[in-house]
């Protein structure tokens, strides 16, 4: 016989620390539904991610080399499976509800634009006096009103506890819990975890697409990142000399490694120290719990340092970005002419929430590949280029 729901939840109450969010405890979801049968409610909020569109898209949004730079480089949606991944491990060890914390994770980008952060940036400038651009309040949207696929609520209807994760910055959005007379100042653990696995994978990958790339060396890195001296000596002293390709990959292994162990550590005794004993005992602290030690942060802050100054404002990198930037804009402006062009959903959005939102709605929804070929179309070929 199959496990149902209820069995499910039990061994979550059996298995699971105190202070992890409990299916069974959900807060529900915002359009009433039978429950599912023979899955948790966070396993249920997973695969509707899974199977949105908007998770699909994923596969063509820019990380930090504009899609189609190369077959081998990260785009959005292989970061996503990355920061889901890592999500999974840290709250397996910290005995969290694995289930909210991937579906968190595969969801937290969902509401990137085309063109990575610079994408995001144009968007946030062209909406200025129309409640601005940010991703991660984008991605609720998507989840809650965009999303078209159930006969009988707009979104996803994912669970409180999964939209709770999307919220990152409660200053620009409120946290849902201001929504249902619950003061909660911090999101759960599991929302926690999501938020920095998300900073853990790109350390990472970025290194490795960099170093593929050939935009950065092991030989700068050697020289100029502790974090990577640290680990590269580490390889050496277990595996003597390798090749190129495996020395490398382990070397980021290494790194990610320690990164996980570190947070893993810290957070284990932040929790021990709150004496927290529910969910909802986190959600009343004024600072998250999930977090590096203070020498793991200086030694993160060296490597980001290093990755802006030789990664992410490379000319070869960001040029293409700033063309990238001035063709978004373009196709703000020419839809905001021309309402009618932007699909009939977005024609609806735009009687209700406005023009403006519901042409950046259309512009965040689209792929990089997607946006340069509408420029192509209604600008002209050689209007703006993206590999001169």
């Amino acid at each position: 016989m199959p496990r149902t729901r209820e069995q499910l939840e039990a061994i979550e109450r059996q298995n699971l620390a105190p202070y992890a969010q409990f299916s069974g405890d959900t807060r529900g979801r915002r359009y009433q539904e039978a429950p599912p049968e023979w899955r948790t409610e966070y396993q249920r909020d997973r695969d509707r991610v899974i199977h949105s569109r908007a998770f699909r898209r994923l596969e063509y949004k820019t990380q930090v080399f504009l899609n189609g730079s190369g077959d081998h480089l990260r785009t959005r949606l292989t970061h996503t499976r990355e920061v889901a991944a890592i999500s999974r491990g840290i709250s397996r060890a910290l005995r969290l509800n694995e289930d909210l914390a991937e579906t968190i994770a595969l969801a937290h980008d969902l509401g990137h634009s085309p063109f990575g952060h610079k994408g995001e940036r144009v968007l946030n400038r062209l909406m200025r006096g129309h409640g601005g651009f940010e991703h991660n309040r984008h991605s609720l949207r998507i989840v809650e009103k965009l999303e078209q696929k159930y006969p009988r609520f707009p979104g996803l209807n994912l669970t409180w506890e999964a939209r709770e994760g999307l919220v990152k910055h409660y200053t620009a959005y409120d946290h849902p819990g201001k929504r249902r007379g619950f003061a909660a100042k911090s999101s759960s653990l599991e929302a926690q975890v999501a938020n920095l696995a998300d900073e853990i994978a790109y350390y990472s990958h970025d290194l490795d697409d960099g170093l593929d790339s050939g935009l950065l060396s092991e030989a700068q890195l050697h020289g100029e990142v502790r974090v990577w001296r640290q680990a590269a000596r580490s390889v050496e002293r277990e595996y003597g000399r390798l090749p190129d390709e495996c020395r490398r990959y382990f070397t980021i292994r290494c790194i990610t490694d320690l990164q996980v162990k570190d947070v893993v550590n810290t957070t284990e005794r932040l929790i021990r120290n709150a004496k927290v004993n529910s969910a909802d005992d986190v959600r009343l602290l004024t600072k998250p719990l999930v977090q590096y030690s203070r020498p793991r942060r200086e030694l993160n802050s060296e490597l980001r340092r290093f990755l802006h100054r030789h990664l992410y404002f490379n000319p070869v990198v960001h040029e293409p970005h700033l063309r990238a930037a001035r063709m978004l804009q373009g196709l703000f402006e020419y839809y905001s002419k021309h309402p009618s062009e932007v699909g009939q959903q977005s024609g609806r959005l735009a009687r209700r929430d406005g023009r403006a939102r519901a042409v950046c709605d259309y512009l965040a929804g689209m792929t990089d590949r997607y946006a340069m070929q509408e420029h192509e179309r209604l600008f002209g070929k050689n209007s703006e280029s993206l590999s001169t």
